[in-house]
């Protein structure tokens, strides 16, 4: 799956948009992605001055972002739908990621209860795992002007 495609599943866009392109995808079952990391990503202006790395926030949000495209294109939900966070758990953070790297990105489905799914997911970096967490996510059909402030 290209970028286009993604672009159509997540309503994310730049500098947020954090997966790259989808490398494998079994519907309802799991999900290989990549994101390929930048020193011209804005967070490394800060993160860190002189030694950059990558927060392990926003390891989590790709991570978050690849579960979504899962769900989403296993989901026969039609229309413009959320999906949102509800837990992280077991969340470990292995190693530094720095501008250069190629995060590989990996999920699983753990259990699906209503609009609640449960992945188990881990980014590799060459081979070796960077970070791992159990996430949470809740679908739903986008409401009717929730986008209206």
């Amino acid at each position: 799956m290209d970028i286009q495609r993604i672009l159509e599943l997540l309503p994310h866009r730049y500098p947020f948009l954090m997966v790259d392109r989808v490398l494998e995808m079994e519907e309802g079952k799991r999900i290989k992605a990549l994101k390929n990391v930048t020193f011209n990503e804005p967070h490394f202006q800060g993160h860190f001055p002189g030694e950059p790395i990558m927060p392990g926030v926003l390891m989590l949000e790709a991570l978050a972002q690849m579960g979504g495209i899962l769900i989403r294109h296993s989901t026969g939900i039609t229309g413009e739908v959320e999906i949102f966070f509800a837990s992280i758990d077991n969340a470990r953070f292995r190693r530094p990621v720095r501008p250069g790297d190629s995060l590989l990105l990996e999920g699983e489905i753990m259990s699906r209860k209503g609009p609640f799914w449960k992945l188990r997911c881990r980014a590799l970096v060459e081979g070796e795992v960077v970070v791992e967490a159990d996430l949470m996510g809740v679908i739903r059909q986008k409401r009717v002007g929730s986008d209206e402030k």
